[in-house]
């Protein structure tokens, strides 16, 4: 049995996790728009934390496995280090669970900010009160297999995205979003720029209610090219 672990990448910049913690996955996903980043860097819309209010942003490892065998994810696990979240390449099988309570507290303890699953994992009740942010494809209560010791640190596709070792993974309530370790400054810049619309947006929407239930002069309620479509 030959062993594939490659070097971990460098953990990203504390800044970096900083600023990607206050946007969230959806926002990011607004800053890959017309970057030519496949799938605007969203994971498979199946892919979802094990609780709603669960929610992690860190640095990618990743894990190349198949047919529901955990044994390149033990490998991984007590390999990683504090920072990482593990990025699982399960491809999706759905028969067999990938990990259950006891790695995932395994993950806890470690000091990892999450787990991302293509596939399915066991142990709901558990893995809940954790709470550590895992996300999956859903849950079997099948255990897994342990034969192949796949690869850890290549370049894997999960939830149908390309992810290499050290990209930005931002999972929560909404999905995973994934950004390429090259193009994370410009992403920021652009959900950042998104984000202060929004916060503009949602207080206009505010006023605009307030004085209706008030009674007053409505305030203009629609964006700007919305404006400019309506009055083509």
């Amino acid at each position: 049995m030959e062993l594939d672990i490659k070097e971990y990448p460098e953990l990203l910049a504390d800044d970096v996790i900083v600023r990607a913690s206050k946007l969230g996955s959806a926002l990011l996903c607004d800053g890959m728009l017309d970057l030519g980043i496949p799938m605007e860097g969203a994971m498979e819309a199946d892919i979802l934390p094990v609780a709603p209010s669960m929610a992690t942003v860190g640095t990618a490892c990743t894990v190349d496995t198949s047919n529901g065998d955990n044994l390149p994810i033990h490998l991984a696990l007590y390999t990683a280090k504090p920072g990482y979240v593990l990025v699982i390449s399960g491809k999706g099988h759905k028969d067999h669970a990938y990990i259950g309570d006891l790695m995932i507290s395994t993950g806890k303890a470690i000091g990892l900010n999450g787990i991302i699953v293509d596939g399915n994992i066991r142990d709901r009740e558990a893995s809940i009160s954790l709470g550590f942010p895992v996300f999956a494809k859903g849950f079997m209560q099948r255990g897994p297999i342990k034969q192949n010791p796949g690869e850890i640190n290549s370049p894997v596709h999960c939830g149908g995205l390309l992810v290499n070792p050290g990209d930005l993974v931002v999972g929560d309530a909404d999905g995973v979003t994934v950004v390429p370790r090259d193009r994370i400054e410009e992403v920021l810049v652009k959900a950042e720029k998104k984000n202060e619309y929004e916060k503009v947006r949602r207080e206009q929407i505010s006023s605009f209610e307030n004085a209706r239930l008030n009674g007053e002069t409505l305030p203009e309620l629609a964006p700007d090219w919305v404006k400019k479509m309506l009055n083509q």
